[in-house]
């Protein structure tokens, strides 16, 4: 086939079921591209959009003649279940767009995966459904998805071929966008159809025992590399998903997702192995926290190395508000010092500090406008103290390290305070700070600080690791949206036994006939 037409669309969020629901501003505000901005974007030197989406456009560019067909791509930060009437304008635009360049050779999704609707606890596999049944069931369909997707059997057998992420923090974006398209290209050449292997566990662990660098979830991914590149060409693809433990869906738990180039067996057979693995080491996906009593006895303890804490609770990378107090609050009180904080997300009061100017003083108050009558603002406290204007910012930022690296980003007007010992930086737009940008944009210089804060859970790492070897890094037990702690969230929709939450859960990728 000489030039591959290839539909390109998705819709990207994940969903923390106790969070506020994602209204429709929340994608404008991020990504809402349709038609030709789509490539236009992904083309550009420093993308908006999702980073694997440009680099499967750009692997595309690089490996032959194609005519892209972009349909729809919309994308909102974490945030609670999605509008019904939100995800079904997107899916429509989506539908109206792949109907009129029919027929098509291929169809690529760009999805995170654990999205939760009003109405549908899956309308990732909703969407997918839909495409292919547009489509029809000659025509391959290729999605690349979060390894924090909570993958449901409608994903799977909508798919040829899933590609997930293999990195937390997220670092591989590119990578994963690159193979979706070589792999694409080589489906496409050979006319020969991938065979999906699904195995769900009912294992739901939080996502603060997810990351790649460490055990178990590192030591599991790699088992599944290593195996993949011993099948050679049989295996395509090997793709362990943690699931999101907030979406609280029936689809969450840990997936291992296998695909074969041609071999149903064969996959089923590694992806009962790897699933195997994964229940063994069950007892592992279970993370302790320090304390916040703790967490503010380090920072005034003198004499140490450096440190950055991880305000776990409310991370808006997991739908957290980035606008709890407590840890800020308590810094304060203890009077910490050469402690940078960020990012508290205020708009009104970044707002105000531009009003007051740069080397001004005035009384911050944070959260002042916030209505914590609701379920999910209820960490959200006000807090005030005097505060001297250091450095203000107003223009679009690149990333520099980690997940975020040359990805431009709009944070809307943000200042940087300094409380007594304390530097707080508060912006406009809901995001975490996962990269020393967020500090780097007001000429902070963190090898400075003796304690940093980052409202963040895990993607900090990557960016922070500069400065941070792993045995500096701290999760506090904060409140808020994102408290990593099970038996702190009434949970509804997980499918039940599963470990942790029910200790004696047994299960077998082998039930008994």
């Amino acid at each position: 086939m000489a030039k591959p037409k290839v539909a390109l669309l998705g819709s990207i969020l994940e969903s923390n079921r106790f969070a506020p629901p994602a209204e429709k501003s929340d994608f404008t505000s991020l990504t809402w591209l349709i038609g030709e901005e789509m490539m236009d974007e992904a083309r550009s030197a420093t993308p908006k959009l999702a980073t694997e989406f440009a680099a499967f456009v750009r692997a595309m560019d690089a490996t032959g003649d194609w005519t892209p067909v972009p349909c729809m791509l919309a994308a909102s930060h974490p945030a609670g279940p999605v509008r019904a009437a939100v995800i079904e304008e997107i899916i429509a635009t989506c539908e109206t767009k792949l109907r009129a360049a029919e027929p098509v050779d291929a169809v690529y999704i760009c999805n995170h995966g654990a999205m939760v609707a009003e109405h549908d606890h899956d309308p990732d596999g909703l969407l997918m459904s839909r495409v292919r049944k547009i489509v029809g069931p000659e025509v391959p369909v290729i999605a690349t998805l979060d390894l924090h997707a909570n993958i449901s059997q409608r994903m799977v057998d909508a798919c040829d071929l899933i590609v997930g992420y293999r990195t937390n923090p997220h670092v591989d974006q590119i990578e994963r966008g690159e193979e979706a398209a070589v792999s694409l290209r080589r489906i496409l050449a050979t006319g020969v159809r991938p065979k999906i292997a699904h195995v769900k566990l009912p294992l739901v662990p939080a996502s603060v025992t997810l990351l790649t660098a460490e055990q178990p979830y590192g030591a599991l991914i790699d088992y599944g590399q290593r195996r993949q590149a011993e099948y050679r060409s049989e295996i395509v693809n090997v793709s362990i998903f943690g699931n999101f433990l907030f979406s609280d869906t029936p689809d969450n738990g840990l997936s291992i997702v296998v695909t074969a180039r041609e071999d149903a067996n064969v996959a089923e057979a590694l992806a009962a192995e790897l699933a195997d693995m994964a229940w063994s080491l069950r007892k592992d996906f279970v993370r302790q926290l320090i304390s916040v009593e703790e967490a503010l006895a380090l920072a005034c303890c003198q004499g140490r190395e450096p440190v950055i804490f991880s305000d776990a609770g409310d991370n808006p990378g997991g739908g957290g508000s980035g606008r709890t107090t407590e840890l800020l609050a308590g810094l304060c009180k203890a009077d910490a010092r050469d402690c940078f904080f960020g990012s508290f997300c205020d708009p009104e009061l970044a707002r105000e500090a531009h009003d007051v100017g740069v080397g001004n003083r005035f009384r911050a108050r944070f959260n002042w406008s916030c209505d914590t009558s609701a379920t999910w603002a209820q960490w959200d406290v006000p807090f005030e103290a005097d505060a001297e204007v250091l450095a203000l910012h107003d223009v679009e930022v690149v990333g520099e390290r980690g997940m975020t690296t040359g990805r431009r980003m709009a944070l809307g007007p943000s200042a940087a305070l300094r409380i007594g010992g304390i530097t707080v930086v508060v912006i406009s737009d809901r995001t975490q700070t996962a990269d020393p940008v967020f500090f780097h944009m007001f000429g902070l210089d963190i090898a400075a600080a003796r304690t940093v804060v980052v409202k963040s859970r895990g993607h900090f790492r990557a960016g922070f690791s500069g400065w941070f070897a792993p045995d500096q890094v701290y999760e506090v037990d904060t409140a808020g949206l994102t408290s990593p702690v099970h038996d702190r969230w009434p949970f509804a929709h997980l499918p039940r036994p599963n470990f942790p939450m029910d200790e004696d859960t047994e299960w077998s990728a082998h039930p008994p006939r």
